[in-house]
């Protein structure tokens, strides 16, 4: 999609990643299959982030949705029509995820992921209920997170988009989600460049 939006800066941004005409991210952007369907509930303040990874996930895996907001109706609806849904959250029961052949979860199954701060992604979770009787999935083990211009303060947290590339790594080992993180490693470069090499290693290490 060609045509950009006005931002109320004056800068024109593009109506698909949403990013500066400028720093436009859909040539990165790779349409990739799954067997499982991601639906990405979004926190408000998280979309309005510069740091969208969500939406760059939601780009680039085809069969996913991203909903945007604090309480979702239809979400109970969704849920029926899948063959098992799944939700990516800790909590004392949320078990590593496995090959879909060994959850059982049939043809076509739903994985939930909320997105925000933790604390705004469990509030998700609180306001929906019908996601307290579905079976969690943890974030399995992995690479350290590429998210290299932000400090988390958990030394396994990952950016949204990688968590789901890890997930559906795990869930299908016969799939490469790889190309999902090429825009995502696009924005952590430009972001680099615009603080300046000089800025990322004093305040990052770098």
């Amino acid at each position: 999609m060609n045509t950009k939006n006005l931002e109320k800066n004056g800068r024109s941004s593009c109506p698909r990643c949403l990013r500066p005409a400028t720093h436009c991210l859909c040539a990165y952007v790779s349409a990739v299959p799954s067997r499982t369907r991601v639906l990405i509930l979004q926190h408000p303040d998280e979309s309005r982030h510069a740091l969208n990874t969500a939406r760059l996930a939601a780009l680039g895996l085809t069969n996913s949705t991203l909903w945007v907001g604090e309480h979702f109706p239809d979400l109970a609806s969704s849920i029926r029509q899948a063959s098992a849904a799944f939700l990516l959250f800790p909590g004392p029961e949320a078990q590593a995820p496995l090959p879909l052949e060994a959850l059982a979860a049939g043809d076509a199954p739903l994985l939930i992921v909320p997105d925000g701060t933790w604390r705004k992604a469990r509030k998700l979770v609180q306001l929906n209920p019908v996601l307290a009787d579905l079976p969690r999935l943890m974030l399995a083990d992995g690479v350290p997170s590429r998210y290299r211009v932000r400090k988390a303060a958990e030394p396994n947290a990952v950016s949204t988009i990688e968590a789901i590339v890890r997930t559906l790594t795990w869930l299908e080992p016969g799939q490469d989600f790889e190309p999902l993180l090429r825009p995502f490693d696009a924005l952590i470069e430009q972001q680099i460049a615009a603080m300046g090499a000089e800025v990322y290693a004093r305040h990052h290490g770098g």
